[in-house]
């Protein structure tokens, strides 16, 4: 028995695909390639041009209850308010302050200081992220 004869053994026992069909596949397939890609650019879009970054430059402990912290916030659009948080830690590395503030393009400058009331005596000050209306995640 030959291999065409079994192909047409089977193609009179199950029938013959649609020709149709094979095109319709492949059309699809294509389609919900282009529909991932295009989510894929918009996503690494969004995710690369943020309304806010900012970036702790500097920060020094000025008394038992009391650290400033410089921080660099830098806005990409004229009408944009961001809300940054910066974080207190003692040596056991527990929280003892916390300061949120509000920036705006007409604060003075790039950098911003600004002190953070602790409970007690603290070692390291860290910028958690700024976020701006419509981004979730810090920058």
């Amino acid at each position: 028995m030959s291999s065409q004869s079994s192909v047409s053994t089977l193609t009179e026992r199950y029938g013959a695909p649609a020709p149709w069909r094979r095109r319709a596949v492949v059309a699809a397939a294509g389609l919900v390639a282009l529909v991932f890609l295009a989510w894929l650019g918009w996503t690494a879009w969004g995710a690369a041009t943020p309304a806010v970054d900012s970036e702790l430059v500097s920060f020094t402990v000025q008394d038992e209850h009391a650290a400033s912290a410089v921080v660099d916030v830098r806005l990409h659009d004229d009408d944009v308010t961001a809300t940054c948080l910066l974080r207190a830690t003692a040596e056991d590395h527990t929280v003892v302050g916390e300061l949120s503030f509000t920036v705006q393009l007409d604060t003075a400058g790039p950098r911003i200081e600004q002190v953070v009331r602790t409970e007690r005596r603290a070692t390291a000050v860290e910028l958690l992220g700024c976020t701006a209306p419509g981004q979730s995640r810090p920058r």
